[in-house]
């Protein structure tokens, strides 16, 4: 198990015995995620299907190909969202992707952001990771900001690269190099 600990929220690997709770944070903010990423099947917000998804994770975890973390609050310990790093590539590339989401009730506090700068640190200073990439859609503002709040440059746009509910939606690709966030650390 992996944990980070910030001011406002901790991280820490997903075990099984929190499928429970996955389940019910994805349950309670599909409606207002939809926006920005596909709906699913009703299975997906079942319990069971996230402790799959939870042992799928942990084996990832353990090939160091992926680190799937939940957010938690620091003062109620509860599941207040999820954040990973995936797709983690060796060398030649040495990159990966950061992908997050935070429930509803937790956003505009500054959170996420310190969850993007926890795993940062993570990413380029555990793990020696050269660059760190996100997509983001162009019209999602808050998740932009978070980005460039944490250091990343966007590069370009990435024209209908994700089918969500129905149709195509660009979305910017944004990166950090390990060197650019150490000059900023």
């Amino acid at each position: 198990m992996v944990q980070l600990t910030g001011q406002n929220c901790s991280l820490r690997t997903f075990t099984p015995s929190d499928a429970r709770a996955l389940a019910q944070l994805l349950a309670d903010n599909k409606f207002f995620w939809s926006t920005y990423e596909p709906l699913h099947r009703e299975e997906f917000y079942t319990e069971g299907a996230q402790y799959q998804k939870i042992l799928e994770s942990l084996q990832l975890l353990q090939a160091n190909r992926e680190f799937s973390f939940g957010i938690f609050d620091h003062g109620s310990q509860r599941l207040i969202g999820h954040i990973s790093l995936y797709s983690i590539k060796r060398l030649p590339y040495s990159s990966c992707f950061v992908g997050y989401s935070m429930d509803e009730r937790y956003i505009g506090r500054g959170i996420t952001t310190e969850a993007v700068r926890l795993l940062l640190e993570f990413g380029f200073n555990r793990l020696n990771i050269h660059r760190i990439e996100a997509y983001v859609a162009p019209q999602n503002i808050a998740s932009i900001k978070v980005l460039e709040k944490s250091g990343f440059t966007r590069e370009g746009l990435l024209r209908q690269l994700l089918f969500i509910n129905g149709v195509w939606v660009d979305h910017y690709m944004y990166a950090i190099l390990q060197d650019e966030y150490k000059k900023m650390n």
